[in-house]
């Protein structure tokens, strides 16, 4: 049987997300009750700018006290899609001290405080799930929260950046230079005006420190992250990479070392083979491949930006919260037991891609060698050409700790043979 009295929610942003979450809760009203077992009632939407014009939003529902609506002791959810560290999360705390749950989309938040808010959430005996934090629609959150919560996740490896996997794609089929490429994804709308935040892999970043979280039951905050751009990315490695049978990927990686005791979390470019899932990964598209022991290596591919995806995941959110508070229930908090500490980038082990400026004389490639060598680091393969005194070697590494790798390429840099080091480069996924 059906209760009577709705829930009521509170909406704080009215943005892009948050104009598509009023959309399809009027437009979906009759299904969100059947399947919550309560009719929904969206109490009010706390704004900014209330002229603003919001189609398919009730103007007596907008307010500016957005503090006073989070308060409110008759709000059974609030939802969250303002953004930022604050005012998002005093609002998200005085909602939760005043007996409500939370759906948020903030990832910065999440990756800069979650553990409060999570801690909070469970002394004042509320939910916090944040599904659309990561990926939008793609259900990656849950499944890591749940699915495999009896399993024990060993690698999470994956493109979470709509922006850049457009940018690197452009690049990658057109021949484009990076400023060309981002002035497109700009006139598409994939790029905000400021692209720092994506460009720089800030929101990768925080995105990774959420599933490494997750997954390895481990507070990883953003600050633990290793992060790097792609503003560096050339037309020349896009080209280098194919002559390798690869194509160049933001990605977020995600590991548990081998020996189990620590993991580690970075977002930066690399290249990845053909043959790799990932690297057909097109246009705006997310991809996240999750690794573990039990269930083996499964892939999460969807849209992972824009209003209506992200809509949908909150919508979910919203329902599962809602169906505990009808039934008195709470649904998963923080899983930090395992407390491993986060290793520096130094320890990763991984492989470089190397293209070097050289003079073209006898002896250079032995000198280079010895570099390699001096440093424990193992050379996989090297191509040089070369024409009327200028040369290029290309290097590609075997596995070697980050740190190792660095050293490399710096005492590289000393030699007077070396004139430059134009491009460095991770390899993954092989």
């Amino acid at each position: 049987m059906m209760r009577t009295r709705p829930l009521k929610v509170a909406l704080l942003g009215c943005g892009v997300v948050g104009s598509e979450v009023v959309r399809i809760m009027t437009t979906h009203a009759d299904d969100l009750a059947a399947r919550i077992g309560a009719p929904v009632e969206l109490a009010g939407i706390a704004v900014r700018r209330p002229g603003r014009v919001r189609a398919g939003v009730d103007p007596s529902l907008v307010t500016t006290d957005a503090a006073g609506l989070a308060s409110r002791p008759d709000i059974d959810v609030v939802v969250e899609v303002i953004g930022g560290i604050e005012p998002a999360r005093a609002l998200i705390t005085s909602a939760f001290e005043h007996g409500a749950s939370v759906v948020t989309a903030n990832k910065a938040l999440l990756a800069e405080d979650g553990s409060t808010l999570h801690e909070t959430a469970e002394k004042h005996g509320g939910d916090l799930f944040f599904e659309a934090a990561v990926a939008a629609a793609i259900p990656l959150v849950r499944p890591l929260r749940e699915s495999l919560a009896g399993d024990k996740v060993n690698r999470v490896l994956g493109i979470v950046n709509g922006t850049t996997n457009f940018i690197l794609d452009r690049m990658d089929s057109s021949g484009a230079g990076y400023s060309e490429a981002l002035d497109e994804a700009t006139a598409l709308g994939y790029a905000e005006a400021d692209p720092t935040a994506d460009v720089e892999g800030f929101d990768a970043a925080a995105k990774a420190a959420i599933l490494a979280g997750i997954a390895f039951h481990t507070r990883v905050r953003l600050d633990d992250v290793h992060r790097e751009g792609l503003t560096d990315v050339t037309a020349a490695d896009i080209a280098s990479a194919k002559r390798m049978g690869c194509t160049v990927k933001l990605l977020a990686i995600c590991e548990r070392a081998a020996d189990g005791r620590s993991v580690t979390a970075r977002v930066h470019p690399a290249m990845i083979p053909l043959s790799h899932p990932l690297a057909s990964v097109r246009e705006a598209y997310n991809a996240v491949f999750v690794e573990s022991d039990a269930a083996g290596q499964l892939m999460f591919y969807g849209p992972g930006a824009g209003g209506a995806p992200t809509a949908s995941a909150v919508l979910g959110d919203l329902v599962a919260a809602c169906r505990n508070k009808l039934n008195g229930a709470r649904g998963p908090g923080e899983s930090a037991y395992a407390q491993l500490p986060v290793s520096p980038m130094g320890e990763v082990v991984t492989r470089y891609h190397i293209s070097l400026d050289v003079a073209d004389k006898p002896g250079v490639l032995a000198q280079v060698a010895t570099i390699f060598a001096e440093h424990g680091v193992s050379i996989d393969t090297v191509r040089q050409q070369g024409k009327d005194g200028d040369a290029w070697l290309v290097v590609v590494t075997h596995r070697a700790p980050d740190a190792a790798l660095s050293a490399t390429v710096e005492a590289l840099r000393r030699l007077d043979t070396v004139r430059g080091v134009a491009s460095i480069m991770r390899v993954e996924g092989e």
